[in-house]
């Protein structure tokens, strides 16, 4: 029978609409009434969620976050750290939840935690900013401040809109910026008004990008260029961009696995929606398939060798096998199955070591009795031949 897995719950109940709080209870009841052990913690402030990972870590099987980009970013923080990486579920009651669309991961509560249980994952790249990891993009210059300048009320009210709203009505304050930017393709030198290194099919609920040019598990992100234009053109490019609409000149597309971007005035930078600090160099590297996400079958994803779980292995209810595609809990299940084998393994060579032991002391009774015969001249010769009766009083 297979134990019960042991997952960590976080919940962050300030994301989005106050859907985190109103959920948590058919969360908790869900996972309740099925075969997982678990402990609930609620952040508090900022960070929260990577100390929390880092203080209960330890045994579990899976680290659950309830919450918007930055709550995974900050779980995603934690568990990178961490030498056992253990997949990650992610429930989006954020304002925007990009990361959650492109992944295909329902916004409804229960069907998120449904996903989660039916243990489906795929593998998929992390970003790492200087020394920090992200989960889907890092920004700067015009727009990317949106995310975190934009007020909570704002947030609940307009959703998606406040993001729209706030950049339009920021747009006479865009700037450039004077940078180097190294790739794998190359070096450029240019005025930018916006740059965004992402892993993602949309980037704060602004920009969407062409899913045929997108994968998320292909060690390769996507970069994002806008060159300086006339400001007074800034909001036909903004509703441009709304329709995919990236003909302008000013727009350049890169892919790259490693990009260095340098300026000789600090600029402020955004990662997964939260204000990451001010830096004259950002070092950005692509992690390939470091980190496994609770998310349904994707074409976003390339196909990978994954193992087959052996036929005599107890699946849990509800889990569904499918080949190529990758799962913990089945494979939660065959590490159990391998251990039990191990033990049993264990348990019999501790068996028969201790028939070995006997044997031996037997046959060291066989011969001292040999001897003994021979010195009384073969008085006792009849018992020396016989085995059983050596062995009858032996010490159990």
């Amino acid at each position: 029978m297979n134990k019960k897995n042991n997952v960590l719950l976080i919940v962050n109940p300030c994301a989005g609409r106050t859907k985190g709080r109103a959920g948590t209870f058919d969360i908790v009841n869900k996972f309740s009434t099925n075969d997982f052990n678990f402990s609930i913690h609620t952040t508090t402030c900022r960070g929260d969620a990577t100390n929390i990972v880092k203080k209960h870590y330890e045994g579990k099987d899976l680290v659950v976050c309830v919450g918007g980009d930055g709550t995974l970013n900050e779980t995603i923080n934690g568990i990178m750290d961490m030498p056992n990486r253990v997949p990650v579920g992610y429930i989006p009651t954020g304002t925007t939840n990009d990361l959650a669309t492109t992944l295909g991961i329902p916004s409804d509560i229960k069907k998120a935690t449904d996903l989660i249980m039916s243990g489906q994952t795929n593998s998929y790249d992390v970003g790492l900013f200087n020394n920090r990891y992200y989960s889907y993009v890092a920004s700067f210059g015009a727009f990317s401040s949106a995310s975190y300048t934009t007020s909570q009320k704002m947030k609940n009210m307009f959703g998606h809109s406040a993001y729209f709203a706030k950049g339009l009505m920021d747009w006479k304050s865009i700037r450039s910026y004077r940078v180097k930017i190294e790739h794998d393709g190359g070096v450029m030198e240019e005025d930018i008004m916006l740059g965004a290194i992402t892993n993602s099919t949309s980037m704060g609920g602004i920009f969407k990008f062409d899913e045929n040019a997108i994968k998320l598990n292909d060690g390769y992100f996507e970069v994002l260029l806008i060159k300086k234009i006339n400001p007074v053109i800034v909001p036909k490019l903004f509703f441009a961009v709304q329709k995919k609409d990236y003909s302008h000149k000013s727009f350049v597309f890169l892919k790259t696995r490693q990009i260095k971007i340098t300026c000789e005035e600090p600029i402020d930078w955004t990662v997964d929606g939260e204000f990451a600090g001010s830096h004259k160099v950002a070092n950005i590297n692509v992690l390939k398939r470091a980190l496994e996400i609770c998310s349904p079958e994707n074409e976003l994803f390339e196909k990978e060798e994954v193992p087959e779980i052996d036929d005599d292995v107890e699946i849990p209810e509800g889990v569904k096998i499918e080949k190529g595609r990758l799962n913990w809990r089945a494979r939660r299940a065959q590490k159990q199955a391998e251990e039990e084998k191990e033990k049993t393994t264990s348990v019999d060579k501790s068996e028969a070591g201790e028939k070995i032991e006997k044997g031996r002391f037997s046959k060291i009774l066989k011969r001292s009795k040999a001897s003994e015969s021979e010195e009384n001249g073969g008085a006792d010769s009849e018992s020396a031949s016989d085995p059983s009766k050596e062995t009858a009083d032996l010490p159990q």
